[in-house]
């Protein structure tokens, strides 16, 4: 065990985090979604809500500060979105990352494209409808 690495990180996602570079994206994928027929590198955090591997992952993590450091689904014609589900991502982003903007917003099918170049996929027990949200690394900063 490490100290001051949230439990929630698994080993797998830690090298993974570590060998990401900056504009690498990191998809974190609802419990619903296609990760293993989009990417060839799908970790799973099977039952883990995806607000608690936001929690562990962004003391670690830088977000891109030159390009859109969020990315999550736009809603099919005629369906909605949940705002709480942005929200609680956003509540959890924000107190590390305080000016961080709100999510771009993609379709199905573009998410889908950008999660197929994605470095890695992380597959959560997220069950929130339109709940995947996709991280872009930045360059840490020398007083972190």
């Amino acid at each position: 065990m490490l100290k001051g690495i949230h439990p929630a990180i698994s080993p797998d996602l830690l090298k993974t985090l570590a060998e990401m570079g900056h504009g690498d994206e990191i998809v974190l994928a609802d419990a619903h979604f296609p990760g293993h027929s989009v990417n060839g590198r799908v970790l799973r955090a099977d039952g883990l809500a995806a607000t608690t591997l936001l929690s562990g992952i962004l003391p670690l993590f830088e977000l891109d500060a030159y390009a859109p450091p969020l990315v999550m689904m736009a809603p099919a014609p005629g369906d909605t979105l949940d705002s709480a589900v942005e929200e609680k991502y956003m509540k959890i982003i924000r107190a590390v990352c305080p000016d961080t903007p709100a999510p771009e917003r993609v379709d199905r099918f573009a998410f889908y494209e950008r999660a197929r170049t994605a470095y890695a996929v992380l597959v959560t027990g997220e069950v929130a409808k339109y709940g995947n949200l996709i991280l872009k690394k930045g360059v840490a900063s020398h007083s972190s």
